[in-house]
């Protein structure tokens, strides 16, 4: 007969107290994953408004405003691995706090920018807060939820990236209405005091029991190959040469870094990024799926903001209230996509989700200035269904695919190559956008001053700029600029329509299909093997 003691577990996995409160908890991550979810998003309707010269904008050329976004994303990037070693060394919730002030004191400098020089460098201070946010959210949510759960509970954290992109746009565009541009900025502020405090009071700290030594060199190789990579890229773009020596000079530069980085990882008995995980083929089939559909995603929400604000004509409020149906998908698909897995498996419905997203970007080479704006509704809905049945099965496989001990250098891992992803899709996509649209409005552009024509030929705000001072003679320009960018936005879609194809062919080869039916004891074999 056993006793009571015999019965008992012999080291709970989660205390009590923690798993009472474990959605309370599960809410405060949502909402400090909200504000670096949210900050991109309404970054993208003000976009436009930060192009436009002073007082009303900066004046921004699209490489700055490339530049804008890829500054935030590169340091997020680049950082983020180190940020999930040093929350699994120092403690999570300790990292969560720091790195939500340094991204609040971020959102304020970049407020008051006075140059797009100046917001570049406080977007990159956001960036840095940020890096120490999103991994530390995802490893303390594993560890106050049991296994079973975890799956449920991702797909809830990932359905707050949709809440994030639906919120994002629309208080953008409020934003804009009534107050200057930085405003999209300083709103950051009150929001980051209020997960502050409710950190503070809810949030329990945890840590790895066996970290990893912090990689300093590894650090500086990837954020300097993945800098000289991506200014190499968008100042291809600016050129529309890409066979320009600076250009091919600086891409070449960065690759090396980057393939030196690799070899130093490998050779690192601390690398930053262990790449003997990566002879795991799911697991790098997962991570390729984050990092190829936000390289996608991120090229075409870039371009999809001119569309409907120059093109269009619509305001930034407008344009947020736009992509609702994009967020609405999201929050609606991506906590109950688990329940697509458990029915047709993740091969089968990640495969779906990336094939949904590949025909929506060759939709945008459909649309035209004069095209029903309900189609693009309809387009925006369905990308975000896509991304739905894509992130919440992939996140699921990444974490588990490592010890709960290593939680935040799984969650890392999956947001660094999500970042990394983005950035080079605003980047490559930002850049054939450019090149496309230089091609298409240079011979219109003749009976401008020599001085002005290469600026004006850099994107369909600088053309629409110049035409706007030209006053009636520039008038002649407004419809050669719209034809222009919606042949270049045209391009730019099919080639992210063909990267999204891309990613379709490596999680259908190497994604799992469905499990098997659990048979007894599977429970503790898997367990014992997420302990091993």
């Amino acid at each position: 007969m056993t006793s009571p003691a015999d019965r008992a577990p012999a080291s709970p996995r989660i205390p009590e107290a923690v798993h009472r409160r474990r959605w309370a908890i599960l809410g405060v991550l949502m909402l400090s994953l909200l504000i670096v979810v949210l900050d991109n998003s309404i970054l993208n309707v003000a976009i436009k408004t930060i192009s436009t010269p002073a007082p009303t904008g900066l004046g921004a050329t699209q490489s700055e405003l490339e530049w804008a976004i890829n500054a935030y994303t590169l340091v997020f990037a680049g950082l983020l691995f180190t940020a999930g070693l040093l929350g699994d060394r120092l403690g999570r919730k300790k990292v969560l706090l720091g790195g939500l002030a340094v991204f609040g004191i971020g959102s304020a400098l970049a407020a008051f920018s006075g140059s797009p020089g100046e917001l570049i460098a406080f977007r990159a201070v956001m960036g840095l807060g940020a890096a120490f946010v999103m991994p530390a959210t995802l490893a303390v949510l594993m560890n106050v939820f049991e296994r079973e759960e975890q799956p449920k509970a991702i797909g809830i954290w990932a359905g707050g990236v949709g809440l994030a992109i639906a919120i994002g746009p629309i208080t953008g565009g409020v934003l804009l209405d009534h107050f200057w541009w930085g405003s999209v900025f300083l709103i950051n502020v009150p929001i980051v005091l209020l997960a502050l405090a409710l950190m503070l009071w809810l949030v329990p700290d945890s840590r790895d029991p066996n970290p990893g030594r912090v990689d300093p060199v590894g650090v500086v190789l990837s954020v300097v190959g993945l800098v000289l990579l991506v200014y190499g890229i968008i100042k291809g773009g600016q050129l529309a040469d890409f066979g320009d020596v600076t250009v091919l000079s600086t891409i070449g530069a960065g690759l090396a870094v980057l393939v030196a980085f690799v070899v130093f990882e490998k050779r690192s008995d601390h690398p930053s990024i262990d790449v003997t995980y990566f002879k795991n083929k799911v697991f790098s089939a997962a991570i390729a799926a984050i990092a190829l559909v936000f390289f996608a995603l991120m090229g075409v929400t870039f371009f999809s903001v001119f569309y409907t604000q120059s093109v269009r004509g619509y305001s930034p409020l407008q344009t947020g209230l736009l992509m609702l149906p994009l967020a609405a998908a999201q929050m609606i698909f991506a906590p109950r996509a688990r329940l697509m897995v458990d029915r047709f498996g993740n091969k089968a419905t990640t495969t779906a989700g990336m094939l949904v997203i590949a025909a929506m970007l060759a939709a945008f080479a459909t649309l035209d200035a004069d095209t029903p704006i309900w189609i693009l509704e309809v387009v925006f809905f369905f990308m975000g269904t896509g991304m739905a049945h894509i992130m919440t099965p992939v996140s699921v496989v990444i974490m588990q695919a490592l010890p709960r001990e290593k939680a935040g250098s799984a969650s890392a891992l999956s947001n660094t190559f999500r970042q990394v992803g983005g950035a080079l899709g605003i980047a490559v996509l930002g850049s054939v956008l450019s090149t496309a649209y230089r091609t298409g409005i240079e011979d219109k552009l003749g009976l401008l001053p020599p001085a002005v024509r290469h600026t004006a030929g850099e994107s369909i705000e600088a053309t629409l700029g110049v035409a706007a001072r030209l006053g009636p003679r520039g008038e002649a320009l407004v419809t050669p600029a719209n034809d222009a960018f919606l042949h270049a936005m045209h391009v730019t879609a099919l080639w992210g329509a063909g990267v999204a194809l891309i990613g379709t062919v490596v999680v259908a080869l190497f994604l799992p299909g469905k499990p098997p039916a659990p048979q007894p004891g599977d429970e503790e074999k898997e367990l014992s093997d997420a302990r091993s």
